[in-house]
């Protein structure tokens, strides 16, 4: 099939045979003919780079009627980015047809954008947030739309714009064609198909969630200590790589950036701390190929719309499988082919299947190159510079006597040996220790991280020469021995060797690191924030044989197994067991009798709350007035003799508190005060 058998406007076709366009991709062969001859929704699952605004744009430009002066077409798109790119193709395919096409977006001056809308336009391509301002400033009136785009819909969502999508579409008539494209169909993106859509016609190209087939998958399973290197060897390897490096959080794209730009490589960061003035500098290099690196957060990221990029490196896998199908969906775009290069620890081997099972695609394992690949393939780039350099024989003729007679002593091979090494030395001298950073998968690879179970520990239980620290955030908020490792190294600049043993729990953490650097790490490290998380890091003991170690300030009496800091804590091995008791804690407490069960702990956002009855301000107060601040406070203070004695099914606590009708159950090395009670 070719344009012209589509049924597109004369006008179109001309502008598109000056493009080059030959003939439709997979989804505007089958969406086109269908959106310019039926009045109906449609739905579109295709990658990125297939030719989706094309799908949608060719059929939008040819149905509105090209001289309206109110919006009859709006296309809503998730970023600024991608808000421009839309709009210039759409302004080149109407080229002939004079077409008033506006963008409007975030970021720049609204008063300019509301004077071009009221000039008359009759297509707009906008971002939810500033469409939401236009609407809300009632600049803008879609009353008189007629066909709706709902670009990267999957990406919008994502990016919480779902009640901003909910109030626009509803401030559109009810009689619309709504044209949904998406990557991928998650729950969401079904819900508004189901809501503002009537028996919508489908076209998936490929499986749902489906990989694009030119996109090689590889994954390198590497230390959680070597990524950066590892990514370095990358780079080094692809001389001619035009990518994109994904990282989880702003520090960590931040901190990698400022490292491959130190060390020579063209590499700028993208992420959502710097200005709009700073993303759209960073933009224009990358796209005008100034800029051969970009490392970028999700967020950043979506929407872009770049062709040719060659490599997306993960230098950590999303949390959110399908926001690797964005990542992924960068390269290979129009066709082109294109690697998705992924680094994983040995513990991660199991999201690589669970992303090879929802994409419908397989992974193959590399590795990591070594000194002697990288350095021949660097030898060759370089060769093939010098042969390929235009020789401006005019321009260097007078300088080529004084140029030989320098030569003349040495042979074509001494010439050639000494030319190639003044390049290529730095590469031979920084390799030439480089060991191999591929790893393999061990047994104990299960979850903590145990490179330092194996070293001589004091009675403590501790690494010696090691101080511990425990940590107020956990497993429940996105924390792994790796991101742990990552975000203590970045924040204090140390590197991993300083650091020991990392035990992640439910709700809290702990990690060794050499004693020297213990006041650096608590006053750089806490304070700071992982993924949203704020981060408070003390220095704790662990006794042998459950003793407790007393500390002033914030926590109050702290144990390092169980005791109030804000947090509820188990003992140092995770939890602490009493034979014979029918009571185990694990990180926290079960009680057999009580039917309630907490495995880490529980967290106490600022103590807790119990209907009616006891509140908690950082620590616990009791109904009757004692209240305590940061510790612990019982009027009359608060003694332990021996823990909990049971007397006719309660609990007892001499010279403590007693409870009335408790659950029977004890626990001699328990802290806490009053048990809160469960709700039936």
């Amino acid at each position: 099939m070719t344009f012209e058998e589509i049924g597109l406007k004369s006008e179109v076709l001309k502008s598109l045979k000056e493009l080059g366009f030959e003939a439709p991709t997979p989804i505007q062969e089958q969406a086109i003919p269908y959106l310019l001859g039926e009045h109906s929704d449609f739905v579109g699952l295709a990658q990125t780079g297939t030719g989706k605004t094309a799908a949608f744009g060719l059929p939008l430009i040819t149905n509105i009627d090209n001289h309206a002066t109110v919006p009859q077409g709006l296309v809503i798109c998730p970023t600024r980015e991608l808000c421009l790119q839309i709009a210039k193709d759409l302004e080149t395919y109407a080229k002939y047809l004079k077409i008033n096409i506006v963008a409007v977006y975030g970021g720049t001056d609204i008063r300019r954008q509301m004077t071009e809308i009221k000039k008359g336009v009759a297509i707009v391509v906008a971002t939810p947030g500033r469409l939401m301002d236009l609407i809300q400033r009632r600049a803008i009136s879609l009353s008189s739309v007629e066909y709706v785009v709902l670009d990267e819909a999957d990406e919008m969502l994502n990016m919480g714009f779902k009640e901003d999508i909910d109030s626009i579409l509803e401030s559109t008539p009810e009689h619309k064609n709504v044209w949904l494209f998406s990557a991928t169909m998650p729950a969401e993106v079904a819900r508004i198909a189901k809501t503002y859509m009537e028996n919508p016609f489908e076209v998936s190209i490929g499986h749902k969630n489906q990989s694009n087939e030119n996109i090689d998958h590889i994954y390198y399973q590497v230390k959680e200590k070597d990524r950066y290197a590892a990514v370095k060897r990358l780079i080094d390897f692809n001389p001619e790589i035009y990518g994109l490096i994904f990282c989880r959080t702003r520090q960590e794209t931040a901190t990698v950036a400022e490292k491959l730009a130190k060390e020579g490589y063209s590499a700028e960061p993208l992420h959502g701390d710097l200005s709009q003035a700073m993303r759209d500098r960073v933009m224009d290099r990358f796209r005008s190929k100034d800029l051969q690196i970009l490392v970028a957060t999700d967020v950043a990221a979506r929407g872009l719309d770049i062709d040719n990029i060659t490599h997306v490196i993960n230098y950590n896998l999303p949390d959110d499988i399908e926001n690797y199908t964005h990542r992924s969906g960068r390269t290979a775009r129009a066709g082109k082919k294109g690697e998705s290069l992924v680094l994983i620890n040995t513990r991660e081997s199991g999201k690589i299947r669970a992303i090879e099972k929802q994409m419908r695609t397989t992974f193959t394992q590399g590795t990591i190159p070594n000194a002697e690949e990288i350095c021949e393939i660097q030898l060759m780039k370089l060769i093939n510079k010098v042969i390929k350099t235009d020789v401006r024989e005019k321009e260097i003729q007078k300088f080529m006597p004084t140029v030989m007679a320098e030569f003349e002593d040495l042979s074509k091979e001494e010439v050639i040996k000494h030319f190639v090494s003044a390049e290529f030395n730095r590469f031979i001298e920084y390799y030439e220790r480089a060991g191999d950073l591929n790893a393999q998968t061990s047994k104990d690879d299960r979850g903590s991280d145990d490179r330092s179970n194996r070293r001589d520990r004091n009675s403590d239980g501790i690494e010696s020469g090691k101080t511990r620290f425990f940590v107020s955030i956990g497993r429940r908020d996105g924390l792994n021995p790796g991101g742990l490792l990552r975000h203590i190294c970045d924040a204090t600049g140390l590197n991993s060797q300083n650091i020991g043993r990392i035990d992640i729990m439910t709700s809290f953490s702990f990690f060794e690191a050499d004693d020297q650097y213990a006041t650096d790490i608590v006053r750089q490290v806490s304070g700071t924030n992982y993924e949203g998380h704020d981060v408070s890091i003390e220095i704790t003991k662990a006794k042998s044989g459950g003793g407790s170690s007393h500390r002033g300030g914030g926590g109050g009496a702290r144990k390092d197994g169980s005791g109030f800091g804000g947090k509820f804590q188990g003992n140092r091995d995770g939890g602490q067991r009493r034979e014979g008791g029918g009571q185990r804690r694990e990180g926290g407490f079960r009680s057999e009798g009580g039917g309630q069960r907490r495995e880490g702990g529980f967290r106490s956002e600022g103590g807790f709350k119990k209907e009616g009855s006891t509140r908690s301000e950082g620590g616990f107060r009791k109904e009757g007035g004692s209240r305590s601040e940061g510790g612990f406070k019982k009027e009359g203070g608060f003694r332990s003799e021996g823990g909990f004695k049971k007397e006719g099914g309660g609990q007892r606590r001499e010279g403590g508190f007693r409870k009335e009708g408790g659950s029977g159950s004890s626990d001699r090395n328990s802290t806490f005060g009053k048990p809160f009670k469960k709700k039936s």
